[in-house]
């Protein structure tokens, strides 16, 4: 295999969505109300297709169970991370994800959930819950039997570029009016603290999780210290927005050519502009949306034109 893998992503309808994944991005939505496009999944809930190459129509789960040496050979039973664009048209739940060992004492899953968000687009006046207030995990208890949800969740703002590290255990939600570019461990467990006494189409209650909530959460909450190193290079710009224990970030501002040697596998995403990439193979034309892979068998690709590509990878 010595071209890149080009993948059909997958529309996800949420009850929070909107339309911006086909304002912006061109994508096929199923409905005015879709929140995700999973744009590189091996999840047994949203898997991609492979659109090109010899094994077009294959999904990238195959791939991972099938063809481990265009990932390296790297080990574990599921593709690790997972790559989204989601579309938050109203206030997400507020939420918090559990870390590997909770997650496979209670759910039997591989991995808990570690997540980091790119600000693509927001709303003025848009913000995050970010975080909690309490100072021990009994004050949490309570403010959350009290239902004091002001007093207990910390709120911020958010600037179109921003970057948001979310470590398990952070409690979060996106807010109304923010579109952003989400990179995590490859889990769908969420555990719901609040959802606004929101109701579905047959006037139900999505259900919470207090207990788990309450349990899987970093009391106190610590903000994350990070810092975001960039260096230019021929042909391109990169920064390095995050280095954590399971997967590293990298945004790349392509301007003109970069030819670059390969030694594992990388995930792309085109959030803007376009152009193209080339392997021993051929090249293929990128536009915006795209989400594709250079596996761990090419050994050198190059990228052209003029685009913004984040590039996300396993942590070594």
């Amino acid at each position: 295999m010595k071209e890149i893998i080009q993948l059909k992503p997958v529309l996800m309808e949420k009850i929070w969505g909107g339309s911006k994944l086909k304002e912006q991005f061109n994508y096929d939505i199923p409905s005015d109300k879709t929140g995700e496009c999973w744009g590189i999944s091996g999840h047994a809930h949203g898997t991609n297709v492979v659109k090109n190459g010899e094994y077009a129509g294959k999904t990238l789960r195959q791939l991972w169970e099938e063809h481990r040496e265009l990932f390296d050979n790297e080990e574990g039973e599921e593709f690790p991370l997972l790559v989204k664009i989601i579309d938050a048209q109203d206030d997400l739940s507020v939420q918090v994800h559990p870390d590997d060992t909770y997650a496979q004492e209670h759910e039997n899953y591989a991995f808990g959930k570690t997540e980091c968000w790119y600000i693509l687009d927001r709303d003025p006046g848009s913000e995050l819950v970010l975080g909690h207030n309490a100072r021990t995990r009994i004050e949490l208890q309570t403010l959350v039997e009290e239902q004091k949800w002001e007093d207990l969740f910390r709120s911020v703002s958010v600037e179109k570029g921003d970057f948001v590290y979310v470590p398990s255990g952070t409690v979060h939600a996106i807010g109304k009016g923010i579109m952003i570019l989400e990179i995590q461990q490859s889990s769908d467990i969420t555990y719901r603290f609040y959802d606004y006494d929101r109701t579905d189409d047959q006037g139900n209650h999505r259900e919470l999780h207090i207990e788990d909530s309450v349990a899987c959460s970093m009391v106190p909450h610590e903000d994350p210290k990070l810092d975001r190193p960039s260096w230019t290079e021929e042909g391109v710009t990169i920064e390095r927005l995050i280095q954590e224990r399971y997967f590293t970030l990298h945004k790349w501002e392509v301007s003109g050519q970069v030819k670059r040697e390969n030694n594992s596998y990388l995930l792309m995403s085109v959030i803007s502009g376009g152009g193209n990439v080339t392997t021993e193979t051929g090249t293929h034309k990128l536009v915006k949306g795209d989400h594709f892979i250079i596996p761990s068998t090419v050994s050198n690709f190059e990228l052209s034109g003029e685009m913004t590509v984040m590039v996300s990878e396993t942590t070594k």
